[in-house]
Parts: C-alpha cells; sequence; structure tokens
C-alpha cells in the first residue's frame, strides 16, 4: 500500500538521501579505512565506531528509500478541493478551552514533525479534521481527556 507524503515532503526525503550517499557514506568508508590502518581490529575503538556508524547511516539510506519508493506524492495545490480539510491542507484552529491559536499542517507518517506544526494524517487529530470546513466544531480524544477545537482557517500551500 502506498502511503501519502507531500511534495515537498518527499524533496526533503531524497535530499536527505542524496546527503547520506554522496557525502556521508564516503566519509565513513574513509574512516573506516583509516581505522583499519591502525592495527589490530579487535581491540580497534574507532574501527568499531566507524563501522557502527557506517552500519547505522546504511540503514537510513534503506529506511528512506523504502518510504520514498513506497508513497505516493500529493500536491494540495493542484487538487480542487473547495473548502476542505485534505491531507496537506494547512489548519488554523482555536482550542475552545484555553482560545489558544494552533496551526498544523496535516502530512504523511514519515515527515510528520509537532515541533514544526506537522501532523501525521494518522493522527487522532488530523483524522478529526479531515472533511471540516471554516467554523465547524472537531472533538478530538487526547492522552490528557476530549479537547474541542473551532477551525479558524484552511490553506492549501
Amino acid at each position: 500500500m502506498r502511503k501519502p507524503i507531500t511534495k515537498k515532503g518527499v524533496e526533503q526525503l531524497k535530499a536527505e538521501l542524496k546527503r547520506l550517499k554522496n557525502v556521508e557514506r564516503p566519509k565513513i568508508i574513509e574512516a573506516v579505512a583509516e581505522a583499519r590502518e591502525h592495527g589490530d581490529l579487535k581491540e580497534n575503538a574507532e574501527y568499531h565506531a566507524a563501522r557502527e556508524q557506517q552500519s547505522f547511516n546504511e540503514g537510513r539510506i534503506a529506511e528512506l528509500e523504502g518510504i520514498i519508493a513506497h508513497s505516493e506524492v500529493i500536491d494540495v495545490v493542484n487538487l480542487n478541493v473547495g473548502d476542505k480539510v485534505v491531507f496537506g491542507a494547512t489548519v488554523v484552529l482555536e482550542e475552545e478551552a484555553s482560545g489558544d491559536n494552533v496551526t498544523y499542517q496535516i502530512v504523511g507518517d514519515a515527515e510528520a514533525n509537532i515541533d514544526e506544526g506537522k501532523i501525521s494524517i494518522s493522527s487522532p487529530i488530523a483524522r478529526a479534521l479531515v472533511g471540516k470546513r471554516v467554523d465547524d466544531e472537531v472533538h478530538v480524544q487526547a492522552p490528557g481527556g476530549e479537547k474541542t477545537y473551532f477551525i479558524e482557517d484552511i490553506k492549501y500551500i
């Protein structure tokens, strides 16, 4: 099954993949070779550290290649969605209890980052928002109990 990802999200993953292959991999190969020259590999901490770093890097490369291969890029700008919340939309919400505004973009699992205001399409709040419109009331079951939000604005950027 293909998982949705935004155009910007897949571009970021491809940039990371390129960096890991073209910058990090050669550095690590050089570090392994240099550490090998220091003699006995059994007691060579530099060699083991370099090999561990190599293993981590290759694992991340494989992970990124898998994510990219199994993703479906959705460019919300080109969709005719009207005024509904859909995958890729940026939504401005007002929390009923506090009156605070929060802004979230609904993105794929691989690009979700709450510190950047990006929430996964599979998260409870995203699932509650999809299909809603401006001024709709949204109830979300959060770990701390149910929260109510009002949709202030929806942007497709």
